[in-house]
């Protein structure tokens, strides 16, 4: 995965000088879900990071203007996983409860974050920070949910990196226990993401 570091010094555009539409690419993205321990293995430092390798969704962004106009982006919850170094009964446990328990994929397969209001200045020739104001859908509620976003030029590509907190609580998700109440989570979840985002017209 590029680092920022790796920028390149005109800043992405289409053909026509407008506003590109760039498409994001989860594999060579980065996106995780934090969650804390409370219990028995908290003592243990064991608090589960849960991998977000299935998503999709774009943005659309003219870096001459310091304008966006839209961003939508959508994660399969089925296929998250949980990417600690434990042994596979646990992560097998975890997952399952995840999944059946506290996510219920088969009834709310997706979630969905999209923003119509976005503004955006230049912190230098290849850097902007970006201010959403969109609304997350999660386990079928919907709340609003703003984020200050960083974001690099990469000529046909766009990086973008954010953290982010939400309480399960908020979108009718009671905490669960799993490995017989030994591990217990908080109700709090912390989000990480380094996104890349690729020019689709310049990519046709």
């Amino acid at each position: 995965m590029e680092s920022l570091s790796e920028i390149v010094k005109e800043p992405p555009q289409s053909r026509n000088g407008s506003r590109a539409r760039f498409v994001f690419d989860a594999k060579r993205s980065k996106f995780t879900v934090q969650a804390f321990a409370t219990g028995f293995l908290s003592a243990m430092g064991h608090n589960p990071t849960i991998a977000i390798r299935n998503f999709n969704g774009e943005v659309e962004f003219a870096p001459d203007e310091l304008e966006a106009s839209a961003l939508r982006l959508a994660i399969q919850s089925a296929l998250l996983s949980v990417q600690d170094d434990i042994n596979d009964k646990d992560r097998r446990e975890i997952e399952r409860v995840m999944k059946t328990e506290v996510l219920e994929v088969e009834k709310y397969p997706e979630i969905t974050y999209e923003a119509s209001s976005i503004t955006v200045g230049r912190l230098d020739a290849a850097f902007y920070m970006a201010n959403l104001n969109g609304n997350l859908s999660f386990h079928g509620v919907t709340r609003k949910q703003s984020l200050t976003v960083r974001i690099a030029a990469l000529g046909a590509s766009l990086r973008a990196s954010s953290r982010f907190s939400l309480n399960q609580s908020d979108y009718n998700i009671k905490p669960v226990s799993v490995a017989g109440g030994a591990l217990k989570l908080k109700d709090e979840l912390r989000f990480a993401f380094d996104v890349l985002a690729q020019n689709q017209e310049l990519q046709e």
